[in-house]
């Protein structure tokens, strides 16, 4: 208890003042130094020398030595101050070449499939000593809770109607289109709104028991529902389930364009008109200000927008 209380009397200032009159060896130099007047300097040191029981700085000629303890004291107050300096440099600069801080995001992998990859590429070439771990957005991925908690730093997807709690930054919108093999019916026939919604449809296992993804909240809002045959929670092995069966996969066309050169599949449009899907980064306030996660959103936004088929509206802000 005793030596708490010694510490409770300790700050930062008394260190400084410290380490600066033991290596000047002069109250009067420390003052300059410090850009103090004289009197508070030597008010700092009396006190110094109270909480230590040792003079700590003693005359000897015409100058000032350090005592003993004041030898024994210089180096450590110098960590101090050199610690303390870090912590707080690093608390607003972020060096991605040196840091080693881990990075952590949940992505929706509704997403462009390049995304992930050249976002991983990307942050592994400038900031080689920091790990990344991706998560999924599933059932079991309250990603609210992760951020609040900051087991995530940012979550990446599309929402008809992003959380307003959270922070957001617009990365990109896409046209909402058809994927089906090229022997479809519909190829060479066509469709209208009834053949389409009786079509046989693939979508993503709803993340938890009764949700509904972008495309069937849309279409409940219209008074329709489609006639999904097949549900599969892994959405890049889809393109080829629909390349060698009838089922049609509706999503953003960014996606889909990126299996027609490798497997039979032809894009059609989809009968009934959707609103353009809006992909989003969205963190929480307790990051807001990170330096690092900032800079993870800044490569976020730019692999998003090497990736985009247009420009991102004026004004979306991915920071």
């Amino acid at each position: 208890m005793k030596d708490q209380l010694l510490f409770d009397k300790i700050d930062l200032h008394l260190i400084r003042v410290l380490h600066t009159v033991l290596t000047e060896r002069s109250v009067s130099k420390a003052a300059l130094r410090l850009g103090m007047y004289q009197p508070a300097v030597s008010a700092a040191l009396k006190r110094l020398r109270d909480l230590s029981g040792d003079p700590l700085l003693v005359r000897s000629g015409t100058g000032m030595v350090p005592t003993a303890t004041g030898l024994r004291m210089v180096e450590p107050a110098g960590a101090i101050l050199r610690s303390a300096e870090v912590m707080f440099s690093e608390a607003r600069s972020f060096d991605p070449a040196t840091a080693r801080h881990t990075f952590s995001l949940a992505a929706s992998d509704y997403l462009d499939p390049l995304f992930l990859p050249q976002l991983v590429t990307r942050i592994k070439a400038q900031a080689p000593l920091c790990p990344i771990d991706i998560h999924p957005l599933s059932a079991d991925s309250d990603y609210r809770a992760h951020l609040a908690s900051g087991h995530f730093d940012v979550v990446i997807g599309n929402w008809p109607k992003p959380p307003e709690d959270l922070h957001l930054g617009r990365l990109f919108g896409d046209e909402v289109v058809c994927l089906v093999s090229q022997q479809h019916p519909a190829v060479r026939r066509g469709w209208d709104v009834d053949a389409w919604l009786a079509s046989e449809h693939i979508a993503p296992t709803p993340t938890h028991p009764g949700a509904r993804g972008v495309i069937d909240e849309h279409l409940a809002s219209l008074g329709l529902s489609r006639n999904i045959t097949a549900r599969c929670p892994h959405f890049g092995l889809v393109p080829s389930m629909v390349a060698s069966s009838l089922l049609v996969l509706t999503t953003g066309r960014q996606y889909c364009e990126r299996f027609t050169a490798g497997l039979p599949v032809k894009i059609l449009p989809c009968p009934v008109p959707f609103p353009r899907l809006m992909y989003y980064q969205l963190w929480h306030e307790r990051t807001h200000s990170s330096t690092a996660a900032r800079w993870l959103r800044e490569q976020v936004k730019s692999v998003a927008g090497t990736l985009q088929r247009e420009p991102s509206t004026p004004g979306d802000d991915g920071t």
